[in-house]
């Protein structure tokens, strides 16, 4: 089966593919079709996950899988959440991971909670009116660390310290990372998702 990921983020194509591999799936990212990134004019993870995979799906004919994840820190109040991409550029920062990561360790100078939660909402549709999207939510929490620490991963993974490892996930070993990450608990939910659902033999 072939699936369009709506997304052109590299990172995720990566990872997702190597996620889904084990079910047989042929994951092709929108770009690679010529279609468009969606309008993601919504505050919650789940609405704009599912208007990215409506749009793929509409425009390309094909289920379509889509990802919104972010970022959610206590002390502000859980944001800067969907708009996790473009944080830097509220505090005049071009767009881009690095740009992320400095921007917060700037805001975050100072403060003793540092709780933050990395969220993933991945949903699924069989077309664009599917009325019954396929929704999967992984979350995993830590702590800002107070320098990026780690060359694997990307986004905010260098400063995504988890207690449980005593790492940040820019440390892990790839492997590690996409069996524990919010991306990866998500994606392990998806794949259930999808086998009971859409892959079951009549």
């Amino acid at each position: 089966m072939k699936i369009v990921l709506a997304s052109n983020n590299p990172g995720k194509l990566k990872e997702l593919r190597a996620m889904l591999a084990p079910l047989g799936l042929e994951l092709i990212a929108q770009g690679e079709l010529g279609i468009p990134e969606a309008a993601e004019p919504f505050h919650t993870f789940v609405e704009n996950a599912l208007a990215k995979a409506r749009h793929a799906a509409e425009l390309s004919g094909l289920p379509a899988l889509a990802d919104d994840a972010g970022l959610c820190v206590d002390a502000f109040g859980g944001l800067p959440g969907v708009d996790t991409a473009y944080y830097a550029t509220q505090f005049g920062y071009e767009k881009g991971d690095a740009n992320n990561v400095r921007a917060l360790l700037e805001q975050m100078q100072g403060l003793s909670n540092r709780r933050a939660a990395m969220v993933s909402t991945l949903v699924a549709v069989r077309s664009a009116q599917d009325p019954e999207p396929l929704i999967a939510v992984g979350r995993v929490v830590g702590e800002i660390a107070p320098a990026p620490v780690g060359s694997n991963g990307f986004g905010f993974d260098p400063v995504m310290f988890l207690p449980e490892f005593g790492q940040t996930f820019a440390q892990l070993p790839v492997e590690v990372k996409n069996a524990n990450s919010h991306r990866g608990r998500a994606v392990q939910t998806m794949v259930e998702l999808l086998r009971e659902r859409w892959l079951a033999a009549p």
